[in-house]
């Protein structure tokens, strides 16, 4: 694949949505024994085609329902596509949701060894980066706390320390730089801004069009599951931002 990091040809992800609404489990069954459960077709994505180089920093544009995380779900290889198909060349590192994969009764050193071996981490590895991750997390003694007495700031935080401690070819990234204290959002930032310089390839989503302009080169503008523009980033911001309601635009400006 010489220099291309993902490929993404002719994708659609198509879900069956209940149109009926079912009150309990029992008449579920009943109804689907009788074939009386009507599905509703709905396609998150159509036709979805792009092709992002290495060392490319792509935002991911698209209003709410566009079918951005879709995309980066598919790609990160939590969902399969039910047409077409994704190609990637590297390591991938899918910042998603972070802290979705701890155990709440568990505390945050025991999920770190957890979360990390999701991430495919070897213990020894985990055992070299601990101290660093828990510094980075500024979780100090809360480390030795369950982790279902944390916030969902401190998840977040944890999560991050965690799934950026190693250095990916293809980094994912939805909304995770939107977390806990201004602090805490320049220091995730700088991270990746490091791992930049090293080359890493970035995909990125996030509703700050500051922080768009601060990581990004380049731009995909998704509406209604597909793709309607894909390049220059400050022609796809302007495009993005066209769409939005009044009070939004207001927002955006105050940033």
């Amino acid at each position: 694949m010489g220099k291309i990091a993902i490929k993404v040809e002719g994708v659609g992800m198509k879900f069956n949505l209940s149109s009926n609404k079912v009150d309990n489990l029992k008449e579920y069954f009943v109804r689907f024994i009788k074939r009386d459960i009507m599905y509703k077709e709905f396609w998150a994505l159509k036709d979805v085609d792009f092709t992002i180089n290495k060392g490319d920093r792509v935002a991911l544009l698209g209003h709410n329902g566009a079918g951005k995380s879709t995309i980066l779900k598919v790609i990160a290889g939590v969902l399969k596509p039910t047409e077409g198909k994704v190609s990637v060349n590297g390591k991938v590192v899918p910042l998603l949701e972070l802290g979705a994969g701890f155990d709440s009764q568990y505390t945050g050193a025991e999920n770190i060894y957890l979360y990390g071996a999701i991430l495919g981490y070897s213990k020894e590895f985990i055992d070299s980066k601990f101290n660093e991750i828990v510094e980075f997390s500024e979780l100090g003694d809360f480390i030795n706390v369950p982790v279902k007495n944390y916030s969902s700031g401190m998840k977040a935080r944890l999560g991050f320390s965690i799934a950026t401690v190693v250095e990916p070819e293809i980094l994912i990234l939805d909304e995770v730089l939107s977390v806990g204290d201004a602090k805490f959002k320049k220091k995730s930032l700088n991270r990746v801004k490091g791992m930049m310089k090293q080359g890493v390839t970035v995909l990125f989503v996030s509703h700050s069009m500051k922080q768009v302009r601060s990581v990004c080169n380049k731009a995909i503008l998704l509406e209604k599951g597909k793709v309607v523009y894909k390049g220059d980033l400050e022609e796809a911001i302007s495009l993005y931002e066209e769409d939005l309601p009044e009070d939004s635009k207001a927002a955006k400006k105050k940033e």
